[in-house]
């Protein structure tokens, strides 16, 4: 009588908790890492040391145009992280929504296998660069002439090389990657006067 008191005991425990593949019952609510399914998470990310997302731009960033602002023009150091399977280039731009979106870098076929770009004046010779508008090829920095300016860096992962030439435009970049853009990403610097 005993053994079939612990024999219905066991029976009611097994059917209100789980059982492991091993056999092992697991208390209610602790399922075992087979139970469960794999979550991916996407996560391609773009940082910079120069500054974090929403923060203000340093004066070694911006373009040097009279009196209104006087930086290096060094494009800041970028990083990013987890690019999609079948990316072939990246590229980057620089807009000023604030300023009509006025372009401050346009940086394309950048190799598949870069996981960032170094400072550099006028942008780093990694890849082509297009025309901005002020008129010069690469990187030309943040200068509003008033109020606080946000400046957008997007990062495109494309599947596929570009064929345009240096100094391409904004709108000729963005023509020629429709339909190869992968996944994008972006951080977002800020500068007042």
């Amino acid at each position: 009588m005993k053994l079939f008191r612990i024999v219905c005991l066991l029976g009611l425990l097994t059917a209100c908790s789980p059982i492991t593949p091993s056999g092992e019952i697991t208390a209610e609510g602790d399922y075992s890492e087979a139970a469960t399914s794999e979550v991916v998470v996407k996560n391609f990310t773009l940082t910079s040391t120069a500054f974090a997302d929403s923060e203000t731009i340093a004066d070694k960033y911006t373009f040097s145009l009279g009196t209104q602002c006087s930086g290096e023009n060094f494009s800041p150091p970028l990083e990013w992280m987890g690019a999609p399977n079948g990316t072939q280039s990246f590229a980057v731009t620089v807009l000023d929504p604030d300023g009509g979106n006025w372009v401050h870098w346009v940086q394309f076929n950048i190799p598949a296998d870069a996981t960032g770009l170094p400072e550099a004046v006028g942008g780093p010779d990694v890849g082509v660069k297009g025309r901005n508008s002020f008129g010069d090829i690469g990187y030309s920095g943040p200068c509003p002439p008033s109020g606080s300016h946000r400046y957008i860096f997007t990062l495109y992962a494309l599947n596929t090389v570009l064929s345009l030439p240096e100094g391409a435009s904004l709108s000729e970049f963005q023509s020629a990657i429709q339909g190869y853009i992968l996944d994008e990403t972006s951080l977002t610097g800020l500068r007042s006067p």
